[in-house]
């Protein structure tokens, strides 16, 4: 299979690794990037020993699949011309800025009998899946609450928001562990550098009678790199550190009703590790395996699509000050 990576900034140059080490390693007979910056692009070619193209419309007869992080407003027409022209493609969350533009690309995948694959990288994380298995196994008991922190202290991005760079990944995580959409949302959000920027949200998302709450912030200088999941059961309750792909803490905690009056228990918490995987990794091999595999990646286009409708619908919430309720069923008529 050749792939092509396009796009090799700061994320994109990632993945150009990735993608070197997956050749080298023989899945992948030949690798070639691309990039607008020539210069850019030739340097990390020649420091790899690939060859490079400046327009990834030279990509279609090149290669079999592709690998799309560029700007997130560039992703429609990038993805569109691929897919239509025979090229799977995984495309860097969030898939799209808009929920219509995402379907889009989405429909296109379906059109042209394309694997679409979306970077939610989070779904790769050797905890966060650990994590997931213990929830599905019932060892938290039922799910009360979720919690989410993203901090750190630097210029917020011309782009986009924290909304479309930070809680995109949120709201799938919360989907992938739950399970389904949440029935309402709030969200709040600020801007003190760029009036058109957000670099603050809070999101509150109902679920039922499970409540998950998302902080994202640019401008908070006392954490250094925050990112934590704090996950709240019946029965035990986890917390993970994403900056720690193989660790997490199970706090062995409840409470229960013993003689009409409540009491709070705690036996302690112990600390787990995971298999040792690197997200981006397990990421990019998912998705070249769904392609020989003909199936779907764990990731996939719809799961992406959806989260920027939900976005969408978090934009609508800070713009009217009100929660939104959520139709699962309706979340792809929001385009």
């Amino acid at each position: 299979m050749k792939l092509g990576v396009i796009g090799t900034g700061y994320w994109g140059s990632n993945h150009a690794r990735v993608a070197v080490e997956l050749k080298e390693n023989g899945l992948l007979e030949e690798v070639i990037f691309c990039d607008v910056d020539e210069n850019r692009v030739a340097e990390l070619a020649s420091n790899y020993g690939v060859e490079f193209v400046t327009d990834h419309r030279k990509l279609i007869a090149r290669v079999d699949a592709a690998i799309i992080a560029t700007p997130s407003h560039t992703h429609r027409d990038i993805a569109i011309t691929l897919l239509s022209n025979g090229v799977d493609c995984l495309v860097e969350k969030p898939l799209a800025n808009h929920g219509d533009t995402a379907w889009e690309i989405v429909d296109t995948a379906k059109q042209n009998n394309r694997i679409l694959a979306v970077g939610h990288i989070f779904r790769y994380h050797p905890a966060l899946q650990a994590v997931k298995e213990r929830i599905e196994r019932g060892e938290l008991g039922q799910i009360k609450y979720l919690h989410t922190n993203r901090y750190s202290f630097r210029v917020p991005r011309e782009s986009s928001g924290v909304l479309h760079q930070l809680a995109v990944h949120d709201i799938d995580v919360y989907r992938y562990l739950l399970g389904e959409h949440p029935d309402r949302l709030f969200c709040a959000t600020n801007s003190w550098i760029r009036d058109d920027v957000e670099e603050t949200a809070t999101l509150t998302l109902n679920y039922g009678n499970t409540i998950g709450t998302i902080n994202e912030s640019w401008q908070v200088p006392v954490f250094g790199k925050k990112r934590e999941l704090i996950v709240v059961g019946t029965e035990r309750s986890i917390h993970l550190d994403y900056l720690k792909d193989t660790e997490f803490e199970m706090f062995d905690t409840r409470i229960r009703r013993e003689n009409n009056e409540f009491r709070a228990i705690e036996e302690g918490q112990t600390a787990h590790e995971t298999r040792n995987a690197e997200p981006l990794r397990e990421e990019v091999t998912d998705f070249l395996m769904a392609i020989e595999d003909d199936r779907s990646p764990l990731a996939n286009g719809q799961i992406g699509a959806e989260a920027v409708s939900l976005l969408d619908l978090a934009t609508e919430s800070d713009q009217t000050n009100k929660a939104v309720h959520v139709d699962a069923d309706q979340l792809r008529m929001n385009k």
